[in-house]
């Protein structure tokens, strides 16, 4: 029996990949972006969800679209999953991550929902510009826009260039500075802290993933310069931990900033579909990858020992890998 990585874009799944080979753990890759892709639920000893929200800004909406069907149907044949379809329902809605924000208390930048564009001038009454405007579905910053006055907000909405994505809604939001123009994403595995890093904001950029193949084509940008690991404050762990159990993903990362109107932290983004570092052996001092492979072996009923190398009894000799 396999693991099954279900995801559309291999590029981003190579590290998890080339972990799950070197430790000659069987996997099978569910890449919905082929063509002929077949969902059909086997006897997989687990299924790892790495589906992204900006899956759609490849041209993969129909991928995109039978994302939480494949995640229920698995669920009901009682295989495993991690980060199964309540945890997927955040990773495309932005609006169920600040609905989350909401209930649990946790300080976060003003925001009202909009379901069509037409809604946006309204909106946008009594919030204190510069104000974002964010897709429902994103992924990557991708459909974000600035605004600075009323003005441009009013323009933008005329000349019809505002894109809130595949389902055509979205949020406006309050833009806060943010101190030190960076801001702080924190990596939650398990229940556990995995890391935090800070990240330095990008002029005119809301792509905030620090792997290399996230930055701007051609950049010959050195990722310590943009990322490095910090120690954020307990109770900003733990407030991450709280988003991310909630949420109920296994593994996921919170964001969060400084605002530097006041020094308090505020939470605005949760991804489900995270853990991308480029370079993290230097920048992190570990391979994260190798402690998600872990993991994935625990839950999968297999033994790792403390060391990180399969007994075998666990995984048989003869077990292939495949991709």
């Amino acid at each position: 029996m396999a693991i099954a990585v279900l995801h559309e874009h291999p590029e981003w799944n190579a590290p998890l990949f080339a972990e799950l080979g070197r430790r000659d753990v069987e996997f099978t890759s569910l890449n919905a972006s082929e063509t002929g892709f077949d969902p059909t639920v086997v006897g997989w000893s687990l299924l790892f969800n790495r589906m992204s929200a900006s899956a759609w800004t490849r041209g993969h909406r129909e991928a995109l679209d039978m994302t939480p069907t494949l995640l229920r149907e698995v669920e009901s044949a009682r295989i495993p999953v991690v980060n199964g379809s309540t945890a997927f329902s955040y990773e495309i809605s932005k609006r169920h991550q600040i609905d989350l924000f909401a209930r649990e208390n946790i300080r976060h930048p003003r925001t009202r929902p909009v379901f069509r564009v037409g809604e946006v001038v309204a909106a946008a009454s009594g919030l204190v510009f510069p104000l974002l405007i964010k897709p429902n579905t994103g992924g990557s910053g991708v459909g974000i826009s600035a605004f600075d006055t009323l003005l441009e907000l009013e323009t933008a909405v005329d000349e019809g260039v505002l894109n809130l994505g595949p389902d055509g809604t979205g949020l406006i939001q309050e833009r806060l500075p943010a101190r030190g123009e960076s801001i702080v994403r924190i990596e939650i595995l398990g229940g556990g802290l995995l890391y935090a890093i800070r990240l330095k904001l990008q002029p005119d950029s809301f792509n905030l993933c620090p792997a290399d193949y996230c930055l701007i084509d051609g950049s010959t940008v050195d990722p310590a310069d943009l990322v490095s690991r910090i120690d954020p404050p307990a109770e900003l762990v733990e407030t991450a931990r709280r988003i991310i159990a909630v949420a109920g993903a296994d593994l996921g990362s919170v964001e969060y900033l400084l605002n530097d109107r006041d020094g308090e932290a505020y939470f605005y983004d949760v991804n489900i579909n995270s853990n991308y570092v480029a370079d993290a052996t230097r920048i992190l001092g570990f391979d994260p990858f190798s402690r998600l492979v872990d993991y994935l072996m625990v839950r999968s009923a297999f033994t790792v020992q403390a060391s990180g190398s399969v007994q075998t009894s666990a995984v048989p000799s003869s077990t292939t890998t495949s991709s």
